[in-house]
């Protein structure tokens, strides 16, 4: 069948709309009709070749939409079913069987190498030639997508496709990341550096643990006004101000829990310093492949300090969004304030507007 599709040819260019061929599916696959699909920070990292996802290609990992057709072994969803889309796994490795997939053993081969997993073949072609798809195993920046039977998650009736959309991935990393991977006990102190999707999650994840003290740390105004708005207790601005020496006073000395969503180096390095004895910083933010940070190891060492990373906020997919869904059905987790929409046809403006910082949360509506 004929589809429209967002390509990303080399590295740095520009999303350009084309028509291509989506061939049959496997047994174990998924057609969704894309309604909504959010671009992520991930997304552009890929096209900018941060990591190393093989181009031309159809990115995009925030899908969601309409179940139009499910291969013979499916049983989790049918035609007419509406669903999200999330991060892939194998589902047989040791930590996919321990509940922990997004820590999959074969995590980049079936995310980042935007095929099949198992084969490399492609479901999309063009003029009769593959094209890299199955990215996070959807390609979501599609009018249709393929995915596989792990990676949907059914939606409930009462939310909107589009704002459903980002849960996927950025929304559920931050919120996962403070809910899940940090099981942030009430009462605890949480910074946050970087208040874009993931750490204004976090921040509204904070209220929901009920964090004492939630400190937005960012160098956009606006950004840290909204963090206000969404349950923050303070903003730093570390275009102002000494980021470290506003925590510690703020904290009587160092908060208990830090999480480092900017992927700078020289941000994580305070984030740890940032914390008391015994406090975590959570690891979020991904820089280009072969990044290294200096860390005081006394630091660590004599506070008894953790740095640990996070990927997809330990979410179990089918168990987690759902919760999610509910938070925000109760009016305790306001995820459209971060979202801004754009017609499919705009994503090359929506991607610009979000290296920018102009939005927070772009999302595409395919229709």
């Amino acid at each position: 069948m004929k589809i429209t599709a967002a390509v990303t040819e080399s590295k740095g260019a520009p999303f350009e709309l084309q028509e291509l061929t989506l061939g049959d599916l496997r047994p174990d696959e998924v057609r969704v009709r894309i309604a909504a699909a959010g671009i992520c920070h991930t997304d552009l990292i890929c096209r900018d070749q941060w990591l190393p996802v093989p181009l031309p290609a159809i990115l995009g990992h925030e899908g969601a939409g309409v179940v139009e057709a499910v291969g013979a072994s499916v049983t989790k969803v049918a035609p007419g079913d509406r669903v999200g889309l999330t991060f892939n796994s194998c589902g047989s490795c040791r930590t996919c069987q321990t509940g922990k997939p997004s820590y999959c053993h074969e995590f980049f081969e079936y995310n980042f190498l935007a095929s099949r997993p198992l084969d490399r073949s492609s479901a999309v072609s063009r003029a009769g030639e593959p094209v890299n798809a199955h990215f996070f195993g959807q390609s979501s920046f599609a009018t249709h997508s393929v995915a596989s039977e792990r990676n949907v998650v059914k939606l409930p009736d009462d939310i909107d496709t589009d704002v459903a959309a980002p849960f996927g991935c950025g929304i559920q990393t931050g919120a996962g990341a403070v809910l899940t991977s940090l099981a942030v006990p009430a009462g605890s102190s949480l910074v946050v550096f970087g208040t874009g999707t993931v750490g204004l999650s976090a921040v509204m994840a904070g209220v929901i643990a009920g964090c004492t003290t939630i400190i937005g740390v960012d160098v956009n105004a606006t950004r840290l006004a909204l963090a206000l708005e969404l349950g923050a207790t303070h903003v730093i601005d570390a275009g102002e101000r000494d980021a470290l020496e506003d925590v510690r006073a703020i904290t009587g000395g160092g908060a208990d829990f830090c999480l480092e969503t900017t992927g700078v180096p020289a941000v994580l390095c305070t984030a740890v310093d940032a914390t008391t004895a015994c406090g975590v910083t959570g690891v979020i933010g991904a820089p280009p492949f072969g990044t290294d940070v200096g860390l005081d190891v006394n630091t660590i060492l004599s506070g008894g300090r953790v740095v640990r990373g996070i990927v997809e906020g330990d979410s179990v997919p089918d168990i987690f969004l759902p919760q999610l869904m509910t938070l925000h059905r109760q009016g305790r987790f306001p995820v459209e304030a971060l979202m801004t929409f754009y017609d499919f046809d705009q994503i090359e403006q929506a991607a610009q507007d979000a290296g920018a910082g102009r939005t927070i949360k772009p999302v595409l509506r395919m229709s």
